[in-house]
């Protein structure tokens, strides 16, 4: 990868870990796994199909 890409993944990377939390991450795949885990608890449910109840 270029050197400024590098540079600008490596900013990015601590815009991410200052925004939700203040200390860095040790690693990119605790980043990963932090932001999953926040994605999954903001869209729980709103993937839920409703059970239709049976009309008699």
């Amino acid at each position: 990868m270029p050197p400024i890409l590098v540079k600008a993944h490596n900013e990015l990377d601590k815009a991410v870990d200052l925004a939700y939390r203040p200390q860095a991450f040790t690693s990119d795949a605790n980043r990963m796994e932090f932001l999953f885990d926040l994605y999954e608890k903001y869209t729980a449910g709103l993937f839920a199909v409703e059970k239709k109840s049976k009309k008699r």
